[in-house]
């Protein structure tokens, strides 16, 4: 039976919660089993602090040690906070890179799939003004592969995925920037000798994201965070999975974060939950 293991995150967040939520919901698939990773009673609920904090990083340290000795097939993280985590040490912008680094992974990605979109990034946590010198046609090709390989794993055969611009109007020819002629073009065609999918684009940054939901593509390309991140949230924010790409086991997540606000009122809606273990039994 496959083993799925569950962290709790942050115990002073709505983790917990979510994660007791989803696996009292009666919405998970039978043939699985689901082992908490957690110490609850280490965090008081909306009050994070430096103990909650070391909680968290200790389920995900278990969380790893369990996915390599064989204990787990896939993983799903429970929200952490990035600042507690930072202080104690963590020396990663994310989760994302943190798994990425356990398993000495450098063809990773972090993709988001929801209801209507299924965005992957060709950057991830950085600056928006360090982003146009970080495109690279490499790092485009990257997420593009793993993004491809991503939805035939879910059973696309011919995976059609959409390739933003960077600028407005994808630099209308030039007028407002070169990175699409330059890098985003040239990564484009190198995708496409591959055979991996059908990918199109420069496309205009302001109209593919809404193409893209009515289906006439499975997956954009965005070139950083909010991009892509603030159209999937706007329609897909209660059931968007993140999920890390290129990992020898499949690591899920919901898209949402600690909440600390309404951590503990009985307010946290669980559907990101549920929706990130439905996609790692799937994918495990």
């Amino acid at each position: 039976m496959p083993r799925i293991a569950i962290t709790l995150g942050d115990p002073a967040g709505i983790g917990p919660e979510v994660v007791e939520r989803a696996l009292a919901s009666g919405r998970l698939p039978q043939g699985f089993s689901f082992d908490v990773i957690g110490d609850r009673s280490a965090g008081t609920p909306g009050k994070p602090d430096a103990r909650s904090a070391a909680a968290a990083l200790a389920a995900l340290d278990e969380a790893v040690a369990a996915l390599k000795d064989g204990r787990a097939d896939a993983v799903v993280t429970g929200p952490v906070s990035k600042d507690g985590l930072q202080s104690l040490g963590f020396p990663f912008p994310g989760q994302t890179e943190y798994f990425a680094d356990a398993f000495g992974v450098r063809d990773f990605g972090m993709l988001l799939a929801g209801e209507h979109l299924t965005v992957g990034l060709a950057t991830i946590h950085e600056a928006l003004a360090a982003v146009p010198g970080l495109l690279t046609v490499e790092r485009i090709t990257r997420i593009g592969l793993l993004t491809a390989a991503f939805l035939s794993r879910r059973g696309i055969a011919s995976p059609r995925i959409a390739v933003a611009g960077l600028n407005p109007h994808a630099g209308e020819n030039g007028a407002f920037g070169d990175e699409e002629t330059r890098i985003i073009a040239p990564a484009i065609e190198l995708l496409n000798a591959s055979g991996s999918a059908v990918f199109n684009g420069p496309a205009v940054p302001d109209a593919i994201f809404r193409e893209a939901a009515h289906g006439h593509f499975h997956a954009v390309i965005a070139m950083y965070h909010d991009q892509g991140l603030i159209p999937l949230k706007l329609l897909d924010f209660d059931n968007a999975v993140n999920v890390t790409l290129g990992l020898p086991k499949p690591r899920t997540s919901p898209d949402h974060g600690t909440a600390f606000a309404i951590a503990g009122k009985n307010l946290a809606d669980p559907s990101s939950m549920i929706a990130a273990i439905r996609l790692a039994c799937e994918l495990a």
